[in-house]
């Protein structure tokens, strides 16, 4: 396994184990929550000056916007990460408002139903609602989704592919676990990686399934399809010292081969769930960058 020798990120796993043991993974859902909520707000950061913030629901889901003082610049659907068992419109609200400050961009964070109590297919019909309402004015949009949130960002442009629907500009996809083959190295390399281990990632997703045995099916694992034309140009990034690393640049190939321009990024010394380390390293900060920027290109 690569080593993490950064000072600021081994100073951000460490407060994140504070809050978040390696134990919590396997809790019941329940404490595992608030596990998660509580380490969340460790590192939440406060709005930057002028962005709107409004809650609602959309067909029942929650959903909050955020507006900046420059809004108008399309749309972005992002989608929060958390195994498909944690995480909340709270969790990721700091990065939401700083993505719709950085990008001018209107953000709506969906949340969805969480797993054990909703397995597949509930939180991509779920999104699958919410980019519906988003894009009913014919706005242009992407999306943008972190880890399991990245997943289902993949899987709606598979879905949308399928159904028919305003297909999103493009996919901003980080960190993302996608259902690939466990066999790729990272999964080997990486198997105890800081904050995420291959042994919670078997249990996310055997919460995430349920009693599914269709594993091919593309919107439940989108690395296991195989067509992947007229999909949206990507933005893929990876954390190095992560066993989802692998899935990544597999996608991006696989786009490419498609037709579909795509463009991966690894980020060295980074470990899984470093956005939320963006204001404690500056590598991280810099990828938080990168993320916005392409955005902004998306979105011109």
């Amino acid at each position: 396994m690569a080593q993490v020798t950064d000072p600021e990120v081994l100073k951000f796993i460490a407060e994140t184990e504070a809050a978040y043991p390696s134990e919590a993974n396997m809790a019941t859902p329940e404490e595992n929550r608030t596990y998660y909520d509580a380490m969340c707000a460790v590192f939440w950061a406060p709005h930057p000056e002028g962005v709107a913030v409004l809650d609602i629901e959309v067909g029942g889901i929650p959903v909050r916007q955020y507006r900046s003082k420059t809004s108008g610049k399309g749309a972005i659907l992002y989608t929060h990460g958390g195994g498909f068992v944690v995480g909340s419109l709270d969790s990721h609200d700091d990065v939401c408002a700083e993505l719709a400050a950085a990008t001018g961009a209107e953000v709506w964070s969906s949340h969805y139903r969480l797993c054990p109590e909703h397995s597949y297919p509930a939180a991509l019909d779920d999104v699958e609602t919410v980019w519906r309402k988003l894009t009913a004015d014919g706005r242009r949009a992407i999306v943008v989704g972190d880890s399991a949130g990245a997943r289902l960002s993949a899987a709606l442009c598979l879905r949308l592919r399928r159904v028919g629907g305003p297909m999103p500009l493009a996919q901003i996809l980080i960190y993302p676990g996608l259902g690939g083959d466990k066999t790729l190295p990272s999964f080997v390399d990486n198997a105890e990686a800081p904050l995420l281990r291959t042994v919670d990632l078997a249990h996310y997703e055997s919460l995430y399934k349920g009693d599914r045995q269709d594993e091919d099916n593309p919107e439940l694992s989108p690395l296991r399809a195989r067509d992947f034309a007229n999909l949206p140009p990507a933005f893929v990034v990876t954390a190095d010292v992560d066993p989802l690393r692998d899935e990544g640049p597999a996608y991006v190939e696989k786009l490419r081969s498609a037709g579909v321009e795509a463009t991966w990024r690894n980020e060295p010394q980074l470990i899984h769930g470093y956005l939320r380390a963006r204001h404690r390293s500056q590598r991280a900060r810099d990828s938080f960058a990168a993320i916005i920027a392409a955005a902004r290109a998306f979105l011109a």
